[in-house]
Order: structure tokens, then C-alpha cells, then sequence
């Protein structure tokens, strides 16, 4: 469910409704602003099932996918054949990760939907690889979206730049809150920090006791991405926006982290999501590696 930037989404969801989408969008803005939530949610939209028999006379009350068809199911989980999402190696993204995007449009969707790419930390692309990915956006094929995610879009040739269309995030400080989403995230916080507060025997009872097939991980370790961010945020003095102040609320055993501590557990859970996300890696294992580190 998505929740803010309003704007942003009736924009895109009006191209979609009347069949105006462009090609290749560059979502820009500073960090942390949920663009690459946006984005998967974006997606889902323009390919949820339960949505396509609305698309040629508007969506009238369907503000958003339905999150319970198959293809939405499988972009939530990672898996959906007609997404790749390209992130960079280290600090950057290299020539090879844009080929192998040119590669993926290059074919037919797996199920006659939009084809989509999405690049995240698009500015971490190198020139070779701009000037690479210069001729996928002059040249597009068929239904295919292409998304660049970026905080820095100065940076990128002004030729790629030309050939997107930009759709610009803010920070909202009228961000309406959902209840039941908060609910659930701090019921499954909860349950996460104090396992992490407890021993050896505690940590592997908790991972054997879940059904990370129905859970999943990825949903586990969103929320706890989430936590330590605002805790981090809490620790250096930044302010805290209103969709993260009821987060930070929730007591945990953690108040004595460093900042670099809590930097190396959002980097190492991050490091989890993506492997499981594109490799068959055990999502019990990920976990078990997760809770030793904290």
C-alpha cells in the first residue's frame, strides 16, 4: 500500500488511464524519500491483473493495484519475470549492468503486461554507461518502462536527462498515516527486537517458529531497515518526519549503538534483501546471519 506523494501518483495514474505513459521516467529527489517504493508500486499498477480489464475506461475507484493477483504477488516478492531492477556494483553501476537491461527489454513479456527496468542510484551509472543506456532510451521497444531512481540527477548527461520525463519527490509533512500498516510494522518490530535482545537459543526458535514463505523476509527486513534508519536519524539529531516519529517510539535495548554500528547493520540488511531477492538464498539462513550480527 502506498501512503504519500499523492501528486505524483494521480499524474502517472492519470497517463495510465489514458494511455500516455512515457517511456522512460526519472523520479528525482533526495534520499530516503520512497521513490523506489513508488516505483514497485508504479509497476505493479500497470500490470496488475485485477486492474487490466479497467484500463481503457479509467480506473474510476482503483486508486492502486490490487496486491493480490499474481503478478502483484510476485513484484512484492521480487520475482515478477517482467521487472528487473539494476543496482550498482559497489559504488558504481558499470556497462555491463545496462547491457544486460538492454538484454531484458530486448525480449517479449512473460505475460503480456509492460515490460519494466528500474535503476536504482541511476546516478551511480559511469559515462560509459550512460552513453550505453543513451540508445535504449532513444530507441524503445514495445510496451517497456524504464525508471531511473535518483538523488543527484545533475549528474547525468544531459542527453539522458532530455529523453525521460521527470517526476520530482518532495518531503511531506501531511503524509497521511495508515493505522493498519503501523500496526502490523510495530507488532512485527516487536517481536523482531526483542528476539534480538535475547540469546542464541531465542534466535534460532524465532527463525525456525517462522513461515517465511507467507511472512516472507523481505518484509521483516523492510521493517526493521525502516527502524534502524529513524534510529539513526535519532542518534545524529536530524529531525524526524511524521511517517517516521511513530517508529522511533517503539523501546528497544539498542539506544547504546554508535552510528557506525547501526550503519553496518542497515548495510548488511540491505546486502540480505538483495541476495535473496535475486539468488535462490535461503531467506531462513539470511536471517539467522542477520540476528548474529546485531
Amino acid at each position: 500500500m502506498l501512503i504519500g506523494h499523492r501528486k505524483q501518483w494521480d499524474f502517472l495514474k492519470r497517463k495510465f488511464e489514458q494511455n500516455q505513459l512515457s517511456h522512460a521516467y526519472l523520479f528525482a529527489g533526495e534520499s530516503q524519500l520512497g521513490k523506489n517504493t513508488f516505483a514497485k508500486e508504479f509497476v505493479k499498477l500497470i500490470n496488475c491483473l485485477a486492474l487490466r480489464s479497467f484500463s481503457e475506461g479509467g480506473l474510476a475507484d482503483k486508486e492502486q493495484a490490487c496486491q493480490k493477483c499474481q503478478n502483484c504477488r510476485m513484484i512484492e516478492r521480487g520475482n515478477f519475470p517482467d521487472l528487473l531492477t539494476v543496482k550498482s556494483d559497489e559504488n558504481e553501476i558499470k556497462i555491463n549492468r545496462i547491457r544486460e537491461a538492454q538484454n531484458f527489454l530486448s525480449y517479449k513479456s512473460y505475460y503480456g503486461s509492460f515490460k519494466a527496468v528500474i535503476v536504482d542510484d541511476a546516478e551511480k551509472m559511469n559515462q560509459e554507461a550512460q552513453s550505453c543506456f543513451l540508445k535504449t532510451l532513444e530507441e524503445p521497444k514495445g510496451k517497456t518502462i524504464i525508471i531511473l531512481i535518483s538523488s543527484r540527477s545533475e549528474t547525468f548527461l544531459p542527453t539522458i536527462t532530455s529523453r525521460c520525463q521527470t517526476v520530482k519527490f518532495f518531503r511531506s509533512q501531511d503524509i497521511i498515516l495508515n493505522p493498519d500498516k503501523i500496526e502490523k510494522e510495530n507488532k512485527l518490530l516487536k517481536e523482531a527486537l526483542k528476539v534480538i535482545g535475547s540469546g542464541l537459543a531465542g534466535k534460532f526458535q524465532y527463525v525456525k517458529s517462522l513461515d517465511l514463505e507467507s511472512q516472507g523476509l523481505k518484509e521483516i527486513l523492510t521493517t526493521l531497515i525502516k527502524y534502524f534508519r529513524c534510529l539513526l536519524f535519532f542518534k545524529i539529531g536530524a529531525e524526524l518526519q511524521k511517517e517516521q516519529k511513530y517508529f522511533i517510539e517503539t523501546p528497544a535495548d539498542l539506544k547504546n549503538y554508535s552510528t557506525l554500528k547501526i550503519k553496518k547493520i542497515i548495510n548488511l540488511m540491505e546486502d540480505l534483501d538483495q541476495q535473496t531477492s535475486s539468488t535462490n538464498a535461503s531467506p531462513k539462513l539470511a536471517l539467522e546471519i542477520l540476528l548474529m550480527e546485531i
